[in-house]
């Protein structure tokens, strides 16, 4: 897999700003086949920081209510990525 196929996006929200002013870490989308060192060199090759470690998750999908009925969405995987101590990354 390519780098730009492992990430999919920056998750921008308040918690994971505050997360990476203070802790030096940053949550990704990405691909559900990603696995933690592919995950680690597509960071590193795409916004050219040094990665400590990677954690995790598979987000289960949510219930929600259209006009039809209930549809399930689908889950997704979020990764944090842990930066070496003087590296950081200019999306937050």
């Amino acid at each position: 897999m390519h780098a730009i196929d492992v990430v999919k996006r920056p998750l921008v929200t308040e918690k994971n700003t505050q997360e990476s002013e203070d802790h030096n870490r940053y949550a990704f989308h990405v691909d559900m086949r990603a696995r933690k060192p592919e995950i680690k060199q597509a960071i590193e090759q795409l916004y050219g920081v040094k990665v400590e470690k990677v954690a995790t998750q598979i987000r289960k999908g949510k219930l929600r209510r259209t006009r039809q009925g209930y549809v399930r969405t689908s889950p997704w995987k979020r990764a944090m990525v842990y930066l070496h101590g003087d590296h950081r990354i200019e999306v937050f």
